[in-house]
């Protein structure tokens, strides 16, 4: 019973801290910043929150996280204007690379599926020869 309960927190937390991310107005932060998960300690103290950077340039990717850091107090404010909570947690930004490290696995087997196919094409043509 009581996961429910934080799954519910969690989920309302990740909610709102995407459309606070989305209000902002900092230029150092990248629009195209998306909440993946945000996961609560159970005595509400802590948030850790793990934020996807859509962006070629890894130093952007960090510097938007680093500006989530910072801007660590105004989000807690609004978040403590949005969700209605006894305790507002602590929030903690850290980077994604869920979504890079599944592209990643998509090209490698794009890749060899490109290349067993070549072969499959060159043992057809071999047995055509003979």
């Amino acid at each position: 019973m009581a996961f429910t309960r934080f799954d519910r927190i969690n989920e309302e937390l990740k909610k709102a801290l995407s459309e606070i991310i989305r209000e902002m107005k900092d230029p150092r932060i990248s629009p195209l910043t998306t909440v993946m998960r945000a996961e609560a300690t159970n005595d509400l103290k802590q948030c850790k929150v793990l934020v996807s950077v859509y962006d070629k340039d890894d130093s952007a990717r960090r510097e938007t996280v680093a500006q989530l850091n910072r801007a660590e107090g105004f989000i807690a404010r609004e978040i403590g204007r949005r969700v209605d909570l006894r305790h507002i947690p602590t929030f903690e930004f850290k980077l994604d690379d869920s979504i890079e490290y599944s592209v990643r696995i998509s090209e490698i087997l794009a890749k060899l599926g490109a290349e067993r196919k070549e072969s499959d094409t060159e043992k057809e043509s071999d047995i055509e020869d003979v």
